[in-house]
């Protein structure tokens, strides 16, 4: 055999071996295309961790670049202002004006009087940029005694919620989108029960969220009002420590158990005098009665007859 002939001949069996390879590879399609079930779309999947890696990415680079200026911040402010005035009614009304003229409204009112002092605890909810400015119109109402200002700042908190809360949406989405690919009855329940607590997840979420744009968007200042005579309670922390803190406890527990003692007295006294004075006097009665009959004698004795 020739050169070209030896040629030829390897070229052929290099051509018979790539068409056998191509049949092998159709039949292994073929056979695992019609003999394989369709896997069933699971929660967890690469299409799922893929949208929460997206979101979790976009968390990450909205938590490294937050705004924190002054005025992008989130901040709750609460303050507690006590004001004595000539008329508590009045000023009350005064009270209420000044919230409504600043946007805001009456969150609770507790009002106390006829009993020569007139008190009232009001509840306000204004905007947080009138805050200062409510809490300085509140004093001139008549003398202030008391002022309180706290401050929180939860802006991390708000950026870590609504970063959580995009995660989530995505983590809903994508169960979503397998609850329209369920090929079974069990997938079906399965992917209904996982999308179910994703939505209760997200809705925790935003609940949190609208909880603190409510605080932050709303101040809440605690006003007391009182009269020329009313007493302010006193602060439990202002009680004077060690030996006169529990003299004083002492002191008052002594007069809170006479003013009881008294009272079961007080309450027992008209039965005492009803039902003893006339058990004294018939029992003195009788002790005179006895007293007035003479002794009985004792008969004398009789001597026996002689036999």
């Amino acid at each position: 055999m020739n050169k070209r002939g030896t040629t030829k001949l390897i070229a052929a069996g290099l051509l018979t071996g790539l068409l056998l390879a191509g049949c092998g590879a159709d039949d292994s399609d073929s056979s695992t295309g019609a003999g394989a079930p369709a896997a069933a779309p699971a929660v967890g999947t690469a299409e799922d961790q893929a949208a929460e890696g997206s979101a979790s990415q976009g968390k990450d680079t909205g938590a490294q670049a937050p705004d924190l200026r002054v005025d992008q911040r989130s901040i709750i402010y609460t303050g507690s202002i006590t004001v004595r005035v000539e008329d508590v009614t009045a000023a009350a009304a005064q009270a209420t004006g000044i919230a409504s003229a600043a946007g805001g409204f009456i969150g609770a009112d507790e009002r106390h009087s006829g009993t020569g002092s007139d008190t009232a605890n009001l509840t306000l909810r204004v905007p947080a940029a009138k805050f200062s400015s409510v809490v300085d119109q509140l004093a001139k109402l008549g003398t202030e005694e008391v002022r309180g200002i706290n401050t929180q700042d939860v802006t991390e908190e708000v950026v870590d919620l609504d970063a959580r809360i995009s995660v989530q949406k995505a983590r809903v989405d994508s169960a979503k989108k397998l609850l329209s690919q369920a090929k079974s009855l069990n997938d079906l329940v399965m992917l209904e029960r996982e999308v179910a607590t994703r939505e209760a997840d997200l809705a925790s979420l935003e609940a949190k969220k609208r909880r603190l744009a409510d605080l932050t968007a709303l101040s809440t200042i605690t006003v007391v009002l009182l009269d020329p005579e009313a007493t302010q309670a006193n602060d439990p922390n202002d009680e004077p420590p060690g030996f006169l803190a529990g003299l004083s406890g002492g002191w008052k527990a002594l007069k809170a158990s006479l003013a009881v003692l008294l009272t079961v007295l007080g309450a027992l006294l008209p039965w005492i005098i009803a039902l003893g004075v006339p058990a004294w006097a018939i029992f003195y009665t009788i002790r005179r009665l006895r007293r007035r009959q003479p002794p009985v004698q004792p008969a004398p004795a009789t001597p026996d007859a002689a036999p």
